[in-house]
């Protein structure tokens, strides 16, 4: 269906409406399908990067634990957690920190959060005791920052129950320190998303945490219970459809180590009616403040514009990205964030339940999107349930691409239906540079085609040679960590950024990299994907490029501008210092040959 926005937002707001008052009586999750886009020809170009899953001989052994295998009661078990890619200790090499839920028949040994080294050889060491990190229970989603700018990036989880703050203690060790920070919720909630943000510009990191659903193990019907309790004819879990809607929730960073709930005042939880899932904080619209974007599960999504004076206002309807281009909910789960077409602007990309399209959403640079599932080519692909994703340069031919991670939430219903598999592959979409994409798969590597029951991904490079490797969460059984092993020698450029009137991490900064007559824009980003998140390092393929031009948009406000930097090296830039350091020699540390 084909609308101008006029009155795309005018049916937009009509089904928005029409779709809330129906809900309660619906299906449990979004009943929203798209059919498949014919496939065009393949354009028979070769994809260099190349994907192996090395997670086992790289020392990730131990499984996610998270509900029960075969069958899901409730909704709890199935949705699932987050992962994340951070250098916990300085030194240079990504560090993994990788979320687990447990099981409603109790605790497994093995259901705990993990925190693995980075031995800079190709293998990591589970330092989860050591670090202080052991945790037990339905984790959600993680975002990491540095939110009292001591140098050390902490780490924030959320959960169904209580949500945690670590704080890093520099010494390779964390301190749980949530009732410390006022971050205690008197009553649990199911908390989803999160992100560390600098909504105000003072310099430090305040805190958004999207809530799912309000639920609870007591009163939960069970499969089969009602018409929220079926799929395609089988008793499934029941949601999230039926289930009472949450608030999201602000906390303003005081400074001091502590934060106070902001919600109502900063106009955060006049939005409700939606399941908030994944959380991204970028400045969307381009006016120097950061904005917030939340995808939101078989209902609308928000999207939270920065109002410059602590306040927000929700325009998701009216700036396109609530709904599906015909104006109906989605169950949006995972958001990669990125400039898939190099127009300097940061688009979305959003993935759904199985038999509709993943979204993707071209900003115009003020922060009004357009529906491009459909004329981008990606809507060929709609058998799976997706979850994380991002809009990320695999190959380093300088056209970011498109991944994504597929599983199911009813692993019972393979067994009538096998059509809907509870396992599946991976998606790449490979950037055939004029706005199109063409799905691949034997092609992309073994690490794309095999099949696993994942959720949260993080995009980074673990082994420090110049390229996006990618790890995975699998319910159930260990995680998958994807080495990329490019063939050809494309060029690239990492940038990491030291805020100084800004927040440390730069979180929220966007950078903007000039190459061959291309701008490609990039975001420093707390979560995305699924409830995870990215090596802090952005990574820019450059292709054939030999140099570059850089701009920094700091979350303060600083603009600055750098010429002629050489490609194939990590470039560190401090606000209001400039480069602090250009520097790619750690490879040379590496003790094992990584291919």
């Amino acid at each position: 269906m084909s609308l101008d926005r006029r009155n795309f937002i005018k049916f937009s707001l009509g089904s928005a409406f029409t779709a809330s008052a129906t809900r309660l009586l619906a299906q449990g999750v979004s009943t929203h399908t798209t059919p498949p886009m014919p496939r065009p020809p393949a354009s028979g170009r070769p994809f260099n990067a190349h994907f192996v899953d090395v997670a086992l001989s790289a020392g990730l052994h131990e499984p996610i634990i998270y509900g029960g295998v075969d069958t899901k009661k409730y909704i709890l078990e199935s949705t699932g957690c987050g992962c994340a890619f951070l250098d916990y200790d300085n030194d240079g090499w990504m560090d993994i920190f990788l979320l687990s839920g447990t099981r409603l028949s109790g605790d497994p040994p093995e259901a705990t959060n993990r925190l693995y080294k980075n031995n800079r050889n190709g293998t990591f060491g589970d330092v989860t005791e050591e670090a202080g990190l052991r945790a037990v229970g339905w984790a959600s989603g993680v975002c990491i920052g540095d939110y009292n700018n001591d140098g050390f990036e902490d780490i924030f989880c959320t959960y169904f129950g209580q949500n945690r703050l670590y704080r890093n203690n520099g010494d390779g060790t964390f301190t749980d320190v949530t009732k410390a920070a006022g971050l205690w919720n008197q009553e649990p909630r199911w908390g989803a998303g999160c992100t560390f943000v600098d909504y105000d510009r003072d310099g430090h990191l305040d805190l958004f945490v999207s809530n799912y659903v309000r639920f609870s193990l007591e009163h939960a019907p069970v499969p089969g219970d009602n018409i929220n309790c079926n799929w395609k004819g089988i008793p499934v879990e029941c949601g999230p459809r039926g289930l009472p809607t949450p608030r999201n929730s602000l906390y303003r960073n005081n400074g001091d180590g502590t934060f106070t709930d902001v919600s109502e005042q900063s106009g955060i939880s006049k939005a409700t009616g939606s399941y908030g899932m994944t959380v991204v904080a970028a400045d969307f619209d381009e006016d120097g403040w950061t904005d917030i974007f939340v995808a939101c599960d078989s209902t609308p999504s928000f999207l939270f514009m920065n109002n410059h004076d602590g306040t927000f206002r929700e325009e998701g309807v009216v700036r396109g990205v609530a709904l599906s281009d015909d104006g109906m909910e989605q169950a949006g789960m995972g958001v990669g964030v990125g400039d898939y077409d190099l127009d300097g602007h940061l688009d979305l990309f959003k993935t759904h339940f199985a038999e509709d399209a993943n979204g993707l959403y071209h900003n115009d640079g003020k922060g009004y999107f357009d529906d491009v599932t459909r004329s981008s080519h990606i809507a060929v692909e709609t058998r799976y349930i997706c979850w994380g994703d991002g809009i990320v340069d695999l190959d380093n031919d300088g056209y970011p691409d498109l991944f994504m991670v597929t599983g199911n939430v009813y692993p019972e219903v393979e067994r009538k239906l096998p059509q809907y598999p509870n396992k599946s592959p991976r998606a790449v979409f490979r950037n055939l540079g004029n706005r199109t994409f063409e799905e691949l798969g034997e092609q992309a590597g073994p690490g794309i085609t095999e099949a696993h029951c994942s959720r949260g991904c993080a995009f980074g490079d673990f082994d420090n040679d110049g390229d996006l490797d990618i790890l995975i969460v699998n319910l159930n059984e260990p995680p998958s960590l994807l080495r990329n092993d490019i063939k050809g020698s494309p060029n690239w450029i990492k940038v990491r950024l030291e805020g100084v009137k800004s927040n440390r991490s730069a979180i929220g900064a966007r950078v903007l990299v000039h190459y061959g007559g291309k701008v490609q824009a990039q975001a420093v980003l707390s979560q995305s994907s699924f409830y995870s998140c990215n090596d802090p390092r952005l990574h820019f393929g450059l292709g054939a490029s030999s140099s570059v031009d850089i701009e920094v948009c700091w979350p303060n406000g600083l603009h600055e501008h750098y010429k002629n930097i050489p490609s194939n090296q990590l470039v560190t830039f401090r606000e209001g210092a400039g480069i602090v350091s250009t520097d790619w020699t750690r490879t040379s540390k590496l003790t094992a040959p990584k291919k």
